[in-house]
């Protein structure tokens, strides 16, 4: 019997109900505007729950996986190590051997006949880490010299061993900067998944749940410190944010409908805690130690407007993660309200967050010990950016230096913007401009300015060029008509490896690391540009 997977399910569901409501929309143009708006909206809500009605019946209705408990999933208490559960007469005994238990001393029991035959570790001679830890259960029987002692029998003195590390555990312990997965975690869990750690500054109000810590869109008036751990499925496809399907209502932050979470699927929040300043710096200066392709090199996130924190989270994870940026990651965090409604409460919670944000790159320049701090800002959060990197630039130690500015989208109004970049350009070693044609919030965030251009637009005279800056147009890196193509930089492979070089070389100009780019000259300068894909 063939069953459809939950995912076809949704799918379909979503398919049906979209059709239903197109044939709505379409029965309904001619009628008055009041009753064309009340029957394209009412219908919203019984089609939604339509649609979860069936897949939960489906779903109901699909037979559930079997899953076998794993025979070793806690682990046995020292004066009973070796010993088996007693099993009915008729069925067959199966072995089992794990290389991390303790062993009786090969003393106390016989010497195996056979040299083919299974020996008992001691403190002289152990088993290699990578030993099988199930007997074969074809049709030959266990050696009898492997039977476990009786439970009535006195357990002997043992010698005790730690068990070897096994190598997903190192990978995961190298990548959350020595903290490893929780105590307890499942050795076949472990290789399902990476952890990415994500240093955080905010000044956003944090909420204590029962659950984890979260936060709102409220403002703290303080600098909060802490560390997110976050989990990348390896079946992770670059550039993508896995994360679980959901039917939300439009504007009123109603979810009808969402799969849940699972780490072997989606980007999952495994750990959200507050650090003190102490703790910070002491794991942030223990990751920066210990890297190597970006050796003692920091990179600063600075997200823009419509942002929820946990989706800045993810996003400055799922960055790192696509570059293969062993150095420290850290997101900035300014209380966005997280919703396309509140275009006007980010603009003004961003220029508010100017003094966090200077206090959080300055405890990232002066104090973690790295030697090259990289910033790339997103769409508005760029705004309190190019207010506060002047006088930090000013003030860095001697042996720290800017790497890179990457300035995403920038959802500043072009002369502003031109001003505030001509105080910052003899500062960092290279500042980077990626603009768009085809931004449609850029294009939105134009129509609220009056139709004044933003910094990251492309009007048909051109896009900014400014002497000292490399103004890069992406517009043809993407042509998907649905598309809202703001968030380019990190969605787009070509972009992600353009960052990517420019972290690691800094070679300039654009067109000597990515040849493909063509250059355009200007009576203001020459600008770069992507062809068409």
């Amino acid at each position: 019997m063939i069953t459809q997977s939950p995912a076809e399910l949704e799918i379909a569901a979503a398919v049906v109900g979209l059709i239903l409501y197109a044939f709505i929309w379409f029965a309904s143009r001619n009628l008055s505007r009041f009753a064309k708006v009340l029957a394209r909206l009412a219908p919203i809500g019984l089609i939604l729950m339509a649609i979860v009605a069936i897949i939960g019946g489906l779903e109901v209705r699909a037979p559930a996986p079997k899953t076998a408990a794993p025979p070793m999933a806690v682990e046995p208490s020292p004066d009973r190590v070796g010993a088996a559960r007693p099993e009915p007469p008729s069925a067959p005994k199966r072995e089992i051997r794990v290389p991390t238990e303790d062993r009786p001393a090969a003393a106390d029991r016989p010497v195996p006949p056979a040299p083919s035959s299974p020996s008992q570790p001691t403190t002289a001679e152990a088993p290699p880490p990578d030993a099988k830890t199930l007997a074969p259960t074809g049709g030959s029987a266990p050696p009898p010299v492997a039977q476990p002692a009786p439970d009535t029998a006195p357990s002997p003195p043992r010698a005790r061993r730690g068990p070897p590390a096994p190598k997903a555990t190192e990978t995961m312990k190298d990548a959350a900067n020595g903290s490893g997965p929780p105590p307890g975690v499942a050795a076949t869990e472990k290789t399902d998944w990476d952890v990415v750690p994500v240093f955080y500054g905010t000044d956003r109000n944090r909420k204590d749940e029962p659950k984890r810590i979260s936060y709102t869109s409220e403002r703290a008036h303080r600098l909060e410190l802490g560390r997110a751990l976050v989990t990348v499925p390896k079946t992770h496809q670059v550039p993508n944010i896995e994360r679980p399907f959901a039917i939300r209502v439009p504007y009123l932050n109603v979810t009808i409908y969402e799969q849940a979470e699972d780490p072997k699927q989606h980007f999952t929040m495994q750990e959200l805690k507050v650090l003190t300043r102490e703790q910070f710096l002491s794991l942030v200066r223990e990751r920066i130690a210990g890297s190597q392709s970006f050796k003692d090199q920091a990179v600063v996130f600075v997200h823009g407007y419509n942002t929820s924190f946990d989706y800045a989270v993810y996003r400055t994870a799922q960055m790192a993660y696509d570059l293969k940026f062993d150095g420290a990651s850290f997101l900035y965090s300014w209380p966005s309200a997280g919703d396309l409604t509140g275009y006007y409460f980010d603009r003004e919670s961003a220029t508010q967050a100017e003094p966090y944000l200077r206090d959080f790159l300055e405890l990232v320049t002066k104090e973690t010990g790295a030697k090259s701090v990289s910033v790339i800002a997103h769409s508005m959060g760029n705004l309190p950016l190019l207010s506060v990197l002047p006088a930090l630039a000013q003030a860095l130690p001697p042996d720290v230096r800017l790497n890179q500015i990457i300035l995403a989208a920038p959802d500043v109004d072009r002369d502003v913007f031109a001003n505030l970049a001509r105080n910052i350009k003899q500062y960092g070693r290279g500042i980077t401009l990626y603009c768009s044609s085809n931004d449609v919030a850029m294009e939105a965030a134009r129509r609220i300015a009056g139709g004044i251009p933003r910094a990251g637009d492309v009007p048909p005279d051109g896009p900014l060029v400014i002497a000292g800056i490399d103004t890069i147009d992406v517009s043809r890196t993407s042509t998907d008509y649905l598309a809202l193509n703001h968030s380019t930089y990190a969605e787009k492979s070509a972009l992600l490896n353009d960052i990517g070089l420019l972290l690691q070389t800094g070679e300039r100009p654009p067109d000597r690391r990515i040849p493909i780019l063509q250059r355009i000259a200007t009576p203001n300068g020459d600008f770069w540009r992507y062809p068409a894909q």
